[in-house]
């Protein structure tokens, strides 16, 4: 088993490492909605997504899903699909999975308070793009393109992603 192991100073897969950047509020041992920092643990992948308009569905690993204009991710704490994807319209606060930047392009879902969420300990904590090098996020792993599609063509239902504090 090959763990993705994640620090504030990146990140370090077998024998590759890999620049990282984290949520702006830094690691935390104590997660909740809103607070901008990347939980500390041990978390699996749960799901990938995916731009197909923008990602060829070859260059996935298998059991990539579509990302289509309704798609949604409920990061409301009163919402009782909290943190699931949803689908527009919804009356909830959420965010969308289709946006307009290159961010969501390629998603892994991690399985952090996912699939059964205990309501505002933190939602949508994916892998995704980042912005620019090192960029914060409001509490996901962000990394390069090249990089982040790399991992999603390695990381297994075996792998972990340990998040150090």
């Amino acid at each position: 088993m090959t763990d993705l192991v994640v620090t504030r100073w990146g990140a370090r897969f077998g024998a590759r490492r890999l620049p990282c950047a984290l949520g702006r509020g830094g690691i935390t041992g104590a997660k909740r909605e809103g607070d901008g920092a990347t939980p500390a643990g041990r978390w699996r992948v749960a799901g990938l997504y995916y731009r197909p308009d923008r990602l060829a569905r070859r260059a996935l690993p298998r059991g990539a899903k579509p990302i289509g204009p309704a798609d949604l991710w409920s990061d409301d704490a009163r919402d009782p699909a909290y943190n699931q994807p949803v689908r527009a319209p919804h009356r909830f606060s959420h965010e969308r999975l289709r946006r307009g930047d290159r961010l969501y392009d390629l998603v892994l879902i991690s399985d952090w308070n996912y699939p059964e969420a205990t309501p505002g300990r933190g939602s949508a904590i994916f892998l995704h793009r980042w912005r620019k090098p090192r960029h914060p996020t409001a509490g996901c792993l962000a990394f390069a393109p090249g990089d982040l599609l790399w991992l999603a063509r390695r990381l297994g239902p075996h792998s972990r992603i340990v998040v150090r504090g």
